[in-house]
């Protein structure tokens, strides 16, 4: 059993964190109703990276230090970061919101060695119907009690889900992990939104950046993902196929291995 360590972001939140592997380290930053656990990395990333996955503020074991700013986030994982950087050099791994969070990083300046992105959610306007005001109307269903609501909420007028998929969710053992999460899902609209690419900052990174995309996404994400690395100088664009949104690590850690290590 691996026992969860921690450290101290620069408002003092405690961000827990676990490690495994030996290597170059490799930080996983996950996206909407994940914590650290979410992200299982597999033998085939293990052997060849120190693998540190993180629960982001608000999620298991970290702390939630009021109030939220995205500038909070980017504090947490360069936290994160400088813990792993004790063995030399950071890559990092984002999913949907946390991809977004990486990019931003990189952007502000967080010393991480390359980045790979897959499908960082931004938003283009025009590019799909956005619910209106989601941010605060999941905030009033948590404060209500209404956490099932907000999944539901998310999953049909957020994600626009097919009905299929919720019914089956609701119906699995995954149910209440969700609803615990359903406080962050806000943080995550902060950091994606309808404000479309931030393409002035993605402009400034310098490192690195491999954006990674599903062949099996909607084209509204095929396009954001096309534009996230259009706006990145240097960035590389790869399509997994056979994909969406939800890629295994399975699947991404030979991506992951072949970008960062040059490996095969």
């Amino acid at each position: 059993m691996i026992a969860v360590e921690t450290t101290k972001s620069a408002d003092g939140t405690v961000i827990a964190y676990d490690r495994t592997g030996e290597g170059p380290a490799l930080i996983a930053a996950l996206g909407a109703f994940c914590d650290r656990k979410s992200f299982v990395p597999p033998e085939s990333l293990t052997s060849v990276f120190t693998v540190y996955t993180y629960d982001r503020r608000g999620r298991g074991d970290s702390g939630d230090t009021a109030p939220y700013a995205v500038e909070r986030e980017i504090e947490d994982l360069a936290a994160v970061v400088a813990v792993a950087s004790a063995g030399g050099p950071v890559f990092a791994f984002g999913h949907s919101s946390g991809a977004a969070l990486a990019l931003r990083a990189a952007g502000e300046g967080v010393p991480v060695a390359a980045i790979v992105a897959y499908e960082a959610p931004f938003i283009i306007p025009g590019s799909r119907r956005v619910a209106d005001n989601p941010g605060p109307r999941i905030r009033e269903m948590v404060e209500a009690g209404r956490r099932g609501d907000a999944v539901r909420y998310w999953m049909t007028d957020v994600v626009q889900a097919p009905p299929a998929v919720l019914a089956r969710m609701e119906g699995s053992p995954m149910w209440a992990g969700l609803e615990a999460l359903t406080h962050t899902l806000p943080y995550d609209i902060e950091l994606t939104g309808d404000q479309g690419i931030p393409v002035d900052l993605l402009a400034t990174i310098t490192v690195p950046v491999l954006v990674v995309g599903g062949g099996n996404s909607p084209d509204w994400f095929q396009r954001t993902v096309r534009e996230t690395a259009a706006a990145i100088p240097g960035a590389r664009l790869v399509t997994v196929e056979g994909y969406d949104h939800g890629v295994p690590p399975e699947v991404i850690a030979p991506v992951l291995t072949e970008f960062f290590l040059g490996r095969a």
